[in-house]
């Protein structure tokens, strides 16, 4: 019989990011978590963490037992990384390819399993290493404080610290629908090729369900990509190669007639059985089909959140990443209004009415870019706006919470450009 591991000593009874990340990455009770105390009786070790910097404090797991895939954990794709966090990263890089010993100071999080227990059942890198071809693997992992929004990502290497994968765990509704979406996305991309301008999406490599979870393997980027400036400008030609995927452009369809409208009420009738102010959703969907419905424009596809951290650039070529929310059936032009949108309510903390005010902004610079006249802009921006609201209720709605920064604000920014 196995001796349960006490909560003094199993981060997984934690309530901060450590104990977030453990429970998702270590689901399994017959798995043993031990930090600075004996194993339980009748388990053996298969894995070793340093928990960097403390336990009450972590930021990263690092694995021990092999220094180069350890260095490689803290220094791969450093140069997307802000200037505090890629000088820390690299001092910490150095310490790991003394392996162990480098390491040292800081906590060592070792993971057992019972003696004969069979260990590709029991730990999601043992299932991944096998589905990828069956050379081991090691991973790390950031700690980030507990967010239901958040997925928690492996980084999987080689002993010899080749990168080989991101696996991204999606643990509750709202994390394993975007896991999911992803990966959707990723394999209807492998059809994209040859496109001019279309950005390099990461390939998709493996997609399991594993302890209740959906797990998608992401292909490693490019070794020397390079993140595309916070200030860099619109891409239009990029923006539009998503929307057509190589295809011509679509004829301007009125957004009355138009599936997306169709799919946008559906969903606000959705929100409302479920939220009080899912009502007002339905009469915004109302509002922007009488002061829109007339007005033609491009149906195409968007990314879902394309911002200037999810793009980079390699061998001169746009590369592209996180497509969790990526989807057709939406009128061009929405993925310039979430980089405006984004760039003011996260790089610039501005509240909703300023970044909407910086949608409109945008269309009118760069919409015509895109083939969109006046009307065009104004549908794009109202409709993007109630799409922004829409997601952010089905987050809340699958246990993510909702998003303080757009709820109720962004309702009450949709409703005053309706009265406008």
């Amino acid at each position: 019989m196995t001796t349960a591991v006490t909560p003094a000593t199993d981060p997984r009874s934690r309530v901060d990011g450590l104990g977030w990340v453990s429970r998702a990455v270590f689901p399994d009770d017959r798995v043993g978590l031990t930090v600075g105390g004996a194993l339980p009786a009748g388990h053996r070790a298969v894995a070793r963490y340093a928990v960097v910097p403390s336990v009450t404090r972590a930021r990263f797991l690092v694995p021990l037992g092999a220094p180069r895939a350890g260095a490689a954990s803290l220094l791969a794709y450093n140069a997307l990384r802000p200037p505090k966090v890629r000088a820390l990263r690299a001092a910490l890089g150095g310490l790991a390819r003394l392996g162990g010993a480098g390491l040292a100071p800081f906590p060592t999080l070792t993971v057992s399993v019972p003696v004969g227990a069979p260990v590709a059942e029991l730990l999601l890198t043992e299932r991944l290493a096998a589905a990828l071809g069956g050379t081991p693997l090691l991973a790390a992992c950031g700690v980030r404080p507990p967010d239901p929004n958040v997925k928690p990502t492996l980084q999987l290497f080689t002993v010899d610290g080749r990168p080989r994968g991101y696996a991204k765990i999606g643990w509750n509704d709202a994390t394993r629908a975007l896991v999911t979406a992803e990966a959707s996305a990723l394999r209807a991309l492998r059809a994209v090729t040859g496109v001019v301008d279309h950005p390099t999406p990461p390939g998709l490599l493996t997609e399991t369900a594993w302890a209740g979870q959906a797990v998608a393997v992401i292909e490693p980027l490019p070794r020397d990509v390079r993140g595309v400036p916070a200030d860099d400008p619109p891409r239009i030609a990029a923006l539009l190669a998503v929307a057509r995927r190589g295809e011509p452009a679509g004829t301007p369809r009125p957004l009355a007639s138009s599936t997306f409208l169709t799919r946008l009420a559906a969903q606000a009738e959705r929100a409302a059985q479920a939220e009080p102010a899912g009502t007002r959703a339905v009469a915004a969907v109302a509002a922007l089909a009488r002061r829109h419905g007339d007005t033609a424009v491009e149906f195409g596809h968007w990314h879902g959140d394309w911002v200037p951290w999810n793009l980079g650039t390699h061998d001169g070529r746009l590369v592209a990443w996180d497509w969790e929310h990526s989807g057709p059936d939406v009128p061009v032009g929405f993925d310039l209004a979430h980089d405006a949108f984004q760039r003011s309510l996260v790089l610039r903390a501005e509240p909703a009415a300023v970044a909407a005010a910086a949608v409109d902004g945008q269309m009118d610079r760069h919409g015509a870019g895109l083939g969109l006249g006046p009307a065009q802009r104004r549908l794009v921006a109202d409709a993007y706006l109630l799409e922004m609201w829409l997601r952010t209720w089905r987050l809340a709605d699958a246990g993510a919470g909702w998003n303080g920064a757009l709820h109720p604000a962004l309702l009450d920014v949709i409703e005053k450009r309706h009265s406008d």
